[in-house]
C-alpha cells in the first residue's frame, strides 16, 4: 500500500469506527480472509476514506443518503448497519421515522414497511424507543 493509500485507509478507518462503532468494525476486520481482504481495504479507503471524509456534507446528511439508498435498493443488511450509523451521527428515532415515511412515497410502501420493521428491531437492540 502506498503512503497515500495508507493515509486514506487510516482516515477511513477513523470515520468507519466513528459511524459504525468499534464492535462492528472489529468483527468485519477479524472476519477478513484471503478472499475478502482486498475488499475490506477498498471500502475503508474509498467509501470511508475518500467519500465520507469529503467536506460537502456532514455525517448526519450522509447517513440519510445511505438510508435512502439502502431502502430503495432493498439492501436490508446494509440498512440495519446504517441505522446504527445514522443514530451515531445524530439522527433521532423520530427523524428516522420521518425519513422512512418520505421513502414510502419514493421507494414504495412495501420497502418502507420492511424498513420500519428492520429499524424497529435495530432501535430495540440499541435500547432506544421505536
Amino acid at each position: 500500500m502506498s503512503r497515500d493509500e495508507r493515509q486514506r485507509y487510516d482516515e477511513g478507518m477513523k470515520v468507519r469506527r466513528a459511524v459504525l462503532g468499534d464492535p462492528y468494525v472489529d468483527r468485519a476486520i477479524a472476519g477478513k480472509t484471503a478472499l475478502t481482504a482486498d475488499f475490506q481495504d477498498y471500502i475503508t479507503r474509498m467509501a470511508w476514506g475518500d467519500v465520507w471524509t469529503r467536506p460537502g456534507l456532514d455525517r448526519k446528511t450522509r447517513s440519510v443518503v445511505v438510508l435512502a439508498s439502502t431502502v430503495s435498493l432493498g439492501n436490508w443488511e446494509e440498512f440495519r448497519i446504517h441505522v446504527r450509523g445514522a443514530i451515531h451521527n445524530g439522527v433521532t428515532p423520530a427523524e428516522l421515522g420521518e425519513i422512512l415515511m418520505q421513502l414510502a412515497v419514493y421507494a414504495g410502501v412495501p420497502r418502507a414497511n420492511t424498513a420500519f420493521k428492520e429499524a424497529k428491531a435495530v432501535l430495540a437492540e440499541m435500547g432506544l424507543p421505536a
